[in-house]
């Protein structure tokens, strides 16, 4: 099966590579734009991010976040064995593989086409059955109502989707009654604290209320890469009005022995604040 393409949306794994010497800013980014500027970013830079990051993330395992936590351990999605699931903002769709690996019918969606051919890549050195991958929109999911039983993302799609209402409405619509949706992304009290792994990621800088966007743009104010900031209180709200409820919130808290750095991770600023957020939530 090859890739099928549908549509373009933006498509979130953790952001620490060279961005060509862009200027960032904070001002608005609407929907097309951040769209346009994700799939770009990442079709470029996906090589470089598998090269640095593919050993972390493995070829087959299903980790939430920098901390390391694994599905494994976490069981946050319940049950997976026999159950259709969407991973959203797939990458190379290593959730996916270690889902299939456990018995459940994963299909693998992302904004970026080279992503996905790097799922392709790690199939044919495996040996294995290919992942079903689709690159599409995730604020306009290409599948019918009620197709899924699980839709998970792990730093994928969520926080650079310009209208992450819309997404989770989306995603809504495609579960399945009392299907769980389970989504990692950076912690949101980290924007306000400089994304920097040392002492100087340590003190507040900014407003945690200030909800523009984060935008990296050329020299014509074209945007090459964009990110999207909400409180705690506005993804609560965003998932119960698309009619989800939320079962837990969890904040991994930095592990003994992890000492590896990852962008503004680190074992400095994870000891003292948290990182990352994974909202668990069910469809009603």
């Amino acid at each position: 099966m090859g890739i099928i393409t549908v549509a373009t949306t933006p498509q979130s794994e953790l952001h620490d590579l060279d961005d060509d010497g862009d200027d960032a800013v904070r001002r608005v980014a609407g929907t097309g734009e951040s769209s346009r500027a994700s799939r770009h970013w990442w079709d470029r830079n996906a090589d470089e991010y598998q090269d640095e990051h593919g050993a972390f993330l493995g070829d087959d395992r299903f980790t939430w976040c920098p901390e390391g936590l694994d599905e494994a351990d976490a069981g946050l999605l319940g049950e997976v064995a026999g159950r259709d699931v969407l991973e959203i903002g797939a990458g190379a769709a290593q959730c996916s593989r270690w889902l299939a690996a456990r018995g459940a019918r994963p299909v693998a969606l992302d904004i970026s086409y080279r992503q996905l051919q790097h799922s392709r890549r790690i199939d044919l050195a495996r040996g294995t059955a290919p992942v079903p991958v689709v690159q599409a929109d995730a604020a306009v999911l290409p599948f019918a109502d009620g197709s899924f039983d699980l839709a998970c993302s792990a730093y994928g799609a969520v926080p650079f989707s310009a209208d992450t209402a819309a997404l989770m409405r989306e995603v809504h619509r495609v579960l399945r009654p009392g299907g769980r949706w389970v989504f990692s992304v950076t912690h949101p009290i980290r924007w306000a604290f400089p994304d920097e792994p040392g002492v100087e990621g340590l003190t507040a800088a900014a407003s945690y209320f200030d909800r523009t966007p984060y935008v990296e743009q050329d020299e014509h104010g074209r945007a090459s890469y964009v990110e999207h900031h909400r409180t705690l209180g506005d993804r609560v709200r965003e998932l119960v009005g698309a009619g989800f409820r939320l079962i837990d919130l969890v904040e991994p808290e930095w592990p003994a022995g992890l000492e590896q750095e990852w962008g503004g991770w680190s074992p400095l600023r994870g000891r003292l604040i948290p990182g990352t957020a994974i909202f668990v939530s069910e469809r009603g």
